[in-house]
């Protein structure tokens, strides 16, 4: 490294970071987001960083404190993470020959856990919380002469996210606003400093989730934090990042939980990008319209990573399908004889209703001893469809609520 302090990172540090990761870290591409151009009048270009070694932009740090630990890193090194953070350090790591610890609170994700192993770093449960597994991961390199490695607030790892912001310089003729999500500030601060040494005249705009926004609110939250974007759901400015984010980020805007949502559907619906909820908080920032595109030039939007709970997908796309008048549910009284639920499915299949699920009701409902209750789920075209099938089964002289 040059002449880093804790307080900045020159120029010189993010080119020496960017040969640090020569090799491993991709160049992502960018991509013209057509549906948001329109939908926000802007020229919106997307940056894939989901696209990412390790699935997120944390390889980018992580590279870089390896190579300026040299000797350092010999005995090892770790950290407390269960998320990308602990992918990124431990594919760096074997990358750079060393061992890597990672200490994961109870209950971690078991695929992030299992990417790690498969990197071949050592993954060891630290404690009810995140914050427990970074304490195991601190007493451990104090125990061992491992080098311990914090996500975000160290300006190594801060230079080696800027060299994100190289890349945008070289690839986005035109910049004029950067949206970046922001959790600990490592990605926001560096990608700032940056484009504007570049052209001081590049807005950047940093955005945190509602339900975890230290940069935005004097106070931190308290308990567990639940969010779709759990990837920037950091409780506390970092004592390196702050100063930074005060510095060069000129703005910082917070998004809530339906725009996250909404977000992610969008990327995976018209640009066919899997993102996770933290990589998707900028896009979230301009469906909500709590950040706007340039009037003139290329708005760039970050997606920081890709690392996607598929156990929240199904959810997403249910929640969309409602939204957009695509999904029925009907509850249905039908006679409890042969044939009697029989004769309500070939109604929804004569008018092009295709059934999702289907469950019969007899507990809880005030039902004629001859009748069954019947909740369905339908997948039609639209609110207009929906209406046609409902009137249908009116029709046909069927006791229904929608």
């Amino acid at each position: 490294m040059g002449s880093t302090s804790t307080r900045d990172v020159s120029p010189a540090d993010i080119l020496a970071a960017r040969e640090a990761g020569a090799g491993v870290v991709k160049h992502t591409p960018v991509t013209a987001s057509f549906a948001l151009s329109e939908l926000t009048g802007g020229q919106i270009i997307l940056k894939a960083e989901n696209l990412q070694r390790t699935g997120s932009f944390k390889i980018r740090g992580a590279m870089n404190k390896l190579a300026t630990l040299g000797a350092g890193a010999a005995k090892g090194v770790t950290a407390g993470s269960a998320g990308n953070h602990a992918q990124a350090l431990a594919f760096a790591a074997r990358a750079h020959g060393v061992p890597c610890e990672i200490f994961v609170p109870k209950n971690a994700p078991i695929a992030k856990m299992a990417a790690c192993r498969s990197y071949g770093a050592t993954v060891i449960e630290g404690g009810d919380s995140l914050d427990d597994a970074v304490v195991s991961a601190r007493a451990r390199a104090a125990e061992t002469g491992m080098a311990f490695c914090h996500p975000y607030d160290d300006p190594v790892v801060v230079a080696g996210q800027a060299t994100l912001g190289l890349e945008l310089i070289e690839d986005v003729p035109n910049l004029k606003r950067v949206i970046i999500p922001l959790g600990g500030g490592g990605l926001t601060a560096g990608v700032a400093m940056a484009v504007k040494r570049h052209d001081p005249s590049i807005h950047v705009i940093g955005v945190q989730v509602e339900a975890c926004a230290p940069y935005a609110n004097s106070q931190p939250p308290s308990g567990p934090v639940l969010t779709l974007a759990d990837g920037i759901a950091v409780k506390r400015p970092g004592e390196v990042t702050r100063p930074l984010i005060e510095k060069w980020v000129d703005d910082i805007v917070v998004v809530d939980e339906d725009a996250v949502a909404d977000a992610m559907v969008l990327l995976m619906e018209r640009s066919k990008l899997y993102v996770e909820g933290a990589g998707a908080v900028g896009v979230s920032a301009l469906l909500s319209e709590r950040a706007v595109p340039a009037r003139e030039g290329a708005t760039c939007v970050v997606l920081s990573g890709g690392n996607v709970d598929l156990g929240v997908v199904p959810g997403l796309i249910r929640r969309h399908e409602t939204q957009a008048g695509r999904r029925l549910i009907l509850f249905v009284r039908v006679s409890d004889r042969p044939g009697g639920l029989a004769q309500l499915l070939a109604i929804f299949a004569e008018h092009g209703a295709s059934v999702i699920d289907i469950e019969h009701v007899r507990e809880g409902v005030d039902l004629h001893v001859r009748e069954t209750g019947v909740n369905a789920v339908l997948e039609v075209r639209g609110p207009e469809h929906a209406t046609l099938v409902v009137e249908a089964v009116r029709r046909a002289g069927y006791d229904v609520t929608q």
